[in-house]
C-alpha cells in the first residue's frame, strides 16, 4: 500500500503504510490505516455469518431433498395406483405379501419398518377391500397372519408394469437409478446405527 502523506508545508511524499505509521508516531497526524484493518475485520466477521446462514438454508438440507423427493414420488404413483384403489403405503404392503404371503403382523411390519399402530388400520383397509385376510395365528392366538386374498393375489398383475413406469418418471438410467438405491440404503443403515446407539448409551445410562 503506498499513501501520499503531507510533509513541510506543501511537500508530499510516496510512503508505504509501514512509514505511514512510524512517521504519524513521531510527527502526529491522522491516516487511513486503522479504518482500513477494522473494515476487514467486520468483513470477516460477515462472512463468517455468510458461512453459518448458508448452512441452515432449506435448499442446503440432505433430509429437505430426501422429503422433496418422496412426495414427488407419491404424486407419481398415484396416478399410477389408482386403477387399483390402493394408496402408495399399502402398495408396499402388497409388494410385501406378493414376495412372500402368509406373514404375522410383526414380520410385515419389519419389511415395512412400520411399527403396529400404524400397520393395523392399514391392514384393516385392505381386508375391508378384499386384499387380504387377517386371522389368529393356530399356534399363538396373539399373532395375527396376514394372508392374500385372490383379488389380492390378481392384482399382482396389474401391477407388474408399474416399477418401470415410476422408473421412467425418474429420468434417471438403469444403472444411476440402481446407484442411488444402493446410497440411500447405505445412508438408512448408518443413521439406524446412529439411532442404535444412541438408544444403548441411554440404557446404560
Amino acid at each position: 500500500m503506498v499513501t501520499v502523506l503531507p510533509l513541510c508545508g506543501s511537500k508530499t511524499v510516496e510512503i508505504s503504510a509501514l512509514s505511514v505509521a512510524v512517521r504519524c508516531a513521531i510527527f502526529g497526524g491522522t491516516t487511513q490505516l486503522l479504518p482500513r484493518r477494522k473494515r476487514k475485520i467486520v468483513s470477516h466477521e460477515t462472512n463468517q455469518g455468510a458461512t453459518a446462514n448458508d448452512e441452515l438454508k432449506l435448499d442446503n438440507q440432505l433430509c429437505f431433498a430426501l422429503y422433496a423427493a418422496a412426495h414427488s414420488y407419491n404424486k407419481i404413483y398415484k396416478p399410477l395406483l389408482d386403477p387399483m384403489e390402493l394408496s402408495y403405503p399399502q402398495y408396499l404392503a402388497m409388494l410385501v405379501l406378493w414376495e412372500r404371503d402368509d406373514l404375522i403382523v410383526k414380520e410385515l411390519g419389519q419389511r415395512l419398518l412400520l411399527d403396529s399402530g400404524t400397520l393395523t388400520p392399514l391392514l384393516k383397509r385392505l381386508e375391508a377391500a378384499g386384499r387380504v385376510r387377517r386371522t389368529r395365528d393356530l399356534e399363538d392366538e396373539r399373532q395375527v397372519r396376514i394372508t392374500l386374498t385372490p383379488e389380492g393375489h390378481a392384482l399382482n398383475r396389474i401391477a407388474a408394469t408399474i416399477p418401470a413406469q415410476s422408473n421412467l418418471a425418474t429420468g434417471l438410467g438403469a444403472k444411476r437409478i440402481e446407484d442411488l438405491r444402493t446410497e440411500l440404503i447405505a445412508l438408512r443403515t448408518g443413521l439406524e446405527a446412529r439411532l442404535g446407539g444412541h438408544a444403548a448409551s441411554k440404557s446404560r445410562g
